[in-house]
């Protein structure tokens, strides 16, 4: 059988690769689950002088949303800071329509401060990097 197509290492892909792969995914998707109504929830910690210095950036859809980045700085950590972001993201995300949320962490980060929030785990890769693990968390709104 002959193949016109070849597969090649795309070391570094310009924004045609992401365009390419990632639209045909998310109109498969679209086609499979509906449309999801993606949208992003940011919150962000401004200090004194107005600089962004940490915060939360996650997306709703399918009725889920998904928090993908929370950071704050050393200084702010156990002041309830973090706590504050993502109480404010799932109600940013119930009004939208949201039931679930769903997020990952490591060992060395904070799986305790999610779990104090009503996660729960529902996956562990172990060894991910060696010696820790990455969890999955899931929570109902």
């Amino acid at each position: 059988m002959d193949n016109p197509y070849q597969i090649v290492n795309l070391e570094n892909p310009d924004d045609t690769a992401w365009t390419v792969i990632g639209h045909g995914l998310h109109l498969f998707n679209m086609q499979q689950g509906g449309e999801d109504h993606s949208k992003p929830v940011i919150f962000g910690v401004i200090d004194t002088d107005g600089k962004l210095v940490g915060g939360i950036i996650g997306e709703t859809h399918w009725e889920w949303l998904y928090v993908n980045l929370m950071f704050l700085p050393e200084d702010l950590r156990g002041r309830g800071y973090g706590q504050r972001l993502l109480t404010l993201a799932e109600e940013e995300s119930r009004a939208r329509g949201a039931k679930h949320a769903y997020l990952d962490t490591f060992s060395f980060q904070a799986p305790g401060f999610y779990e104090k929030l009503g996660y729960e785990v529902f996956g562990v890769l172990e060894d991910f990097p060696s010696g820790q693990k990455r969890y999955y968390f899931r929570k109902e709104l």
